[in-house]
């Protein structure tokens, strides 16, 4: 399959190139998505105008883009089908394809109403699979702190589980965002803004942290920095915790959005309801966070077939 940087030579008219290019941009600038989304946008979006391409066996343009037929969609889960693609990586791929016809028609340059009548995979309700107490004290706890990288590690992990941030959340803070009188202002998904209350143990642990990094700090350096002396990239976090799940024994799903999940749960499980959790997470919708209540059945679940009589 071509580059997506290349396909507005090989397989688009001009004017869609130029459109698709400004859609990526505003994906970048206006909803200030993260480079791993805009990535995954573009994959799925340029596989779509290049299988159309391919499949007319013309270049792409914006007027017969809007003639895109129901029995082109189909064709193309089809065709993604199978290639081996699950149900998700299909949902996914016409989520993205969605947005930009979308997108093309509010700004008045293409109406396709075909996409209107495409159904996507259904998709089980996954789960998130939070750490138990015991395993998210030790994440917290047995983190190697030697040097400043450790230091910067445990202050990382640490504000993950006590604040339930995303890791990109987390990451993108600057030196200007750290916590004031008990809160921590986060920006989120669609750059909204959500106050989070910061427990001590967090404070000091940033402060911690910040005495042990060796990078002069200015109010917009990144808070958290690699070794390079750059912002910290998710990758390094990632390998850090899979590298702490070898050695305290940890099951493959402790993952840093791990953390913010075992936050959600152990929250529910301590008595808070799922309005105040929805705010803290910054969930737009309180369906996303009634998943929660799911786990804390199944684990009311667990200890009833285990303690109940009558139960086996």
């Amino acid at each position: 399959m071509a580059s997506p940087d290349l396909i507005s030579f090989d397989y688009l008219s001009p004017d869609l190139a130029e459109l698709y290019h400004h859609w990526l941009s505003y994906l970048k600038v206006e909803k200030n998505l993260s480079p791993h989304s805009i990535r995954a946008y573009r994959q799925d979006v340029s596989g779509f105008l290049i299988f159309l391409s391919r499949h007319h066996e013309k270049k792409i343009s914006v007027s017969n883009l809007s003639g895109t037929a129901l029995s082109d969609f189909r064709a193309w889960l089809s065709k993604q089908h199978m290639q081996g693609a699950g149900a998700s990586t299909r949902a996914r791929a016409l989520s993205g394809v969605k947005n930009f016809l979308s997108w093309l028609d509010r700004q008045g340059h293409a109406h396709t109403p075909a996409v209107t009548g495409v159904r996507g995979p259904k998709l089980p309700r996954k789960l998130p699979r939070p750490l138990e107490h015991g395993q998210a004290d030790r994440v917290m706890n047995d983190v190697s702190i030697e040097g400043w990288v450790g230091v910067r590690n445990q202050a990382l992990f640490i504000l993950l589980y006590g604040c339930g941030l995303r890791i990109d959340e987390a990451l993108s803070l600057n030196i200007r965002d750290i916590p004031r009188e008990g809160f921590l202002r986060v920006t989120g998904k669609g750059r909204k803004q959500r106050d989070v209350p910061v427990m001590d143990i967090v404070t000091h642990t940033l402060s911690a942290y910040r005495a042990a990094c060796p990078f002069p700090e200015t109010p917009n350096r990144p808070l958290f920095m690699g070794e390079r002396g750059k912002r910290l990239h998710q990758g390094v976090v990632q390998k850090a915790l899979r590298d702490l799940r070898g050695v305290l024994n940890l099951p493959e799903t402790a993952t840093p959005h791990a953390l913010r999940h075992s936050f959600a749960t152990h929250l529910l499980q301590n008595g808070a309801n799922l309005r105040e959790i929805q705010e803290l997470l910054g969930h737009s919708s309180l369906s996303t966070t009634q998943r929660y209540t799911d786990i804390n059945n199944q684990e009311l679940l667990k200890i009833y077939k285990a303690s109940h009589p009558r139960a086996q």
